[in-house]
């Protein structure tokens, strides 16, 4: 367990680092910008509009509205509102993640470059960087989304199913956001995404534990996207520290 606690501290050991290089809060400035006004339209549009169906269907706020009725629409929007933070999680992860790529890559670099203390030979140049990121990112979410699906079907087994879907897709999102930021490094190093599967698997307790913090921060309302260049800092350091790619690092060509 002592792993899965340290790897569960680094993305709050990322702070310093953060401020310490003004780079990265300059690559961090537009995919906030854009990640913000998609998670909170995204939760203002939704969510107004489950008010109003609710209020529409159970008749509250008419003045003939009695005591239950008015409790049946505050359960809807309660349980509404859990079901949106876990919708606008998965918005953030595809949309999100597509989005600040690019972004997240150059972070990643930087911290890179200071901690191995030698300029990085990774020079694809502007748009084939950015189409090598956005593409890696899509091979993720595929990845990932073809496992959740399975999880989710698992739910309809009787008495157990529940169970097993919830505990082994919040295993497996714990992973997923552990390859997801240990990610950049092994891109720059144009490995293919079972590679980086086996890589981000090779220090499983390490991982899951940096997965699980990753997770927590990522479910954060709006305040996963003002924390996640934090994640993207500390998947780069942990993936040096702990040597992650020492027995599989290559550099193939594209």
């Amino acid at each position: 367990m002592k792993n899965f606690f340290t790897g569960f501290a680094y993305p709050f050991r990322a702070f310093g680092l953060a401020f310490k290089y003004p780079k990265i809060i300059m690559y961090s400035i537009i995919p906030f910008i854009v990640n913000l006004a998609v998670y909170v339209s995204s939760f203002i549009i939704l969510y107004s509009e489950i008010i109003s169906t609710s209020s529409r269907l159970t008749g509250s706020g008419n003045p003939e509205a009695g005591f239950f009725t008015e409790i049946l629409h505050i359960l809807i929007l309660v349980i509404s509102f859990v079901f949106l933070l876990v919708l606008c999680y998965f918005i953030i992860v595809i949309v999100g993640g597509i989005v600040s790529a690019p972004f997240n890559e150059n972070i990643s670099l930087v911290i890179e470059e200071n901690l191995t203390e030698r300029k990085s030979d990774y020079n694809p140049g502007f748009w084939l960087d950015t189409w090598l990121n956005i593409k890696s990112e899509l091979k993720k979410l595929a990845f990932y989304f073809s496992l959740i699906l399975i999880f989710f079907l698992l739910g309809f087994i009787p008495l157990i199913g529940p169970i097993i879907s919830v505990v082994l897709g919040t295993l497996f999102s714990f992973f997923f956001n552990a390859l997801d930021f240990l990610d950049y490094p092994m891109t720059r190093r144009y490995m293919t995404l079972r590679q980086k599967i086996k890589i981000t698997y090779s220090r499983p307790m390490i991982s899951f534990g940096f997965g699980c913090a990753s997770f927590l921060i990522m479910f954060l309302p709006v305040l996963n996207i003002i924390l996640k260049p934090l994640c993207v800092i500390s998947g780069t350091v942990i993936y040096f520290e702990k040597e992650y790619g020492k027995e599989f690092d290559i550099t193939n060509k594209i």
